[in-house]
């Protein structure tokens, strides 16, 4: 099994997957075949992945994102290493995707929470709720991606590989600054000892020379320690992990007393809602959470309670409220 494995993950390098698309899709490759009892997968093909997929659904009972992505991987690794693009798989069943509506706290609990965190997790936090970002793409962020003029974040990268700009709050501009200076001290701390080398995607390694040691592609969240990169075996310094700040951000949520299932990706959710009640033009928010599609940007109406194109009725501009209407009187039942 360990040759069409390797296979994979080599394809994956070439195309500039990230590491953890490489370890979900290495993953469900290694689940597929030992489903199959450890046949090699070039024996195997479209109704043995329909199988599989329907045992996942059916057995395991997992949801319609996590049997897409087994989905994804295997037509990734029947194209690019079995070189035998999959045909038709409708067979299989598929999970049922729920339409739940997100979490999102009001104004008020996004501030309790904000300010039961600490230093550079309330500075994270800030910057979730405040631009909308996700949490990885926080994370992520080097010091080339903030524009303090125009106050914007440069995401590179996102999910589904795009990028986009988004705002940032003049309030966070100081904090962020002495982020920057708490982690140059670091850089230069690192390169005196002999480090201070970053990772770099190979496309960008091979097109800016030396770039993984210039401060612009520092990340502005280090982690404490160096750490061995898995793919090249380099030591260097990564961005935080991400369950030091949800670990943070789950206690916060506990200390504020909000019974709310509430995760760091709450405030995402919290930005977007907001937003909208703030009278933002929907597309602006779209464009600002990286959505590919309006319809995903749309569920935040419903959360709003409002149409499904967020729109404010004019009879509220002439009669704001019931009393003004002369509705709160019940109707003369008389003909």
């Amino acid at each position: 099994m360990n040759e069409p494995i390797d296979k994979l993950r080599a394809r994956i390098r070439v195309r500039n997957y990230s590491s953890r698309t490489e370890k979900a899709y290495v993953q469900w490759v290694q689940r597929y075949i030992r489903f199959h009892n450890l046949q090699h997968p070039e024996e195997l093909g479209n109704e043995e992945v329909a199988e599989f997929l329907t045992y996942l659904a059916v057995q395991r009972r997992v949801s319609a994102n996590t049997q897409n992505q087994a989905l994804n991987a295997l037509v990734f690794f029947y194209r690019y290493v079995i070189d035998k693009p999959l045909g038709d798989i409708t067979t299989a069943t598929r999970a049922k995707t729920p339409q739940k509506l997100p979490v999102v706290l009001s104004r008020e609990e996004v501030g309790l929470v904000l300010s039961r965190l600490e230093g550079r997790n309330r500075l994270l936090g800030s910057l979730l709720y405040g631009s909308g970002t996700r949490l990885l793409e926080t994370l992520r962020l080097r010091v080339k991606d903030i524009n303090f003029e125009y106050s914007c974040i440069h995401i590179h990268d996102g999910k589904g590989r795009k990028d986009r700009v988004v705002t940032l709050a003049p309030q966070l501009h100081r904090p962020l600054k002495e982020q920057l200076d708490h982690a140059k001290s670091i850089h230069l701390r690192d390169c005196a000892n002999g480090h201070g080398d970053v990772y770099l995607p190979d496309a960008l390694s091979r097109k800016y020379k030396g770039a993984s040691r210039q401060w612009a592609w520092q990340y502005i969240f280090p982690a404490r320690q160096l750490s061995h990169d898995p793919k090249t075996g380099f030591r260097r310094r990564h961005h935080i992990d991400m369950s030091t700040f949800q670990k943070a951000f789950r206690k916060a949520v506990a200390q504020s007393k909000i019974e709310n299932p509430a995760s760091a990706h709450t405030l995402r959710h919290s930005f977007a809602t907001h937003a909208l009640e703030n009278g933002l033009d929907i597309r602006t928010v779209q464009q600002q959470l990286g959505h590919s599609s309006l319809e995903t940007t749309e569920i935040y109406t419903h959360v709003l309670k409002r149409g499904g194109q967020a729109v404010r009725s004019p009879l509220e501009d002439i009669f704001p409220t019931m009393q003004e209407l002369g509705l709160n009187q019940p109707a003369d039942p008389s003909p």
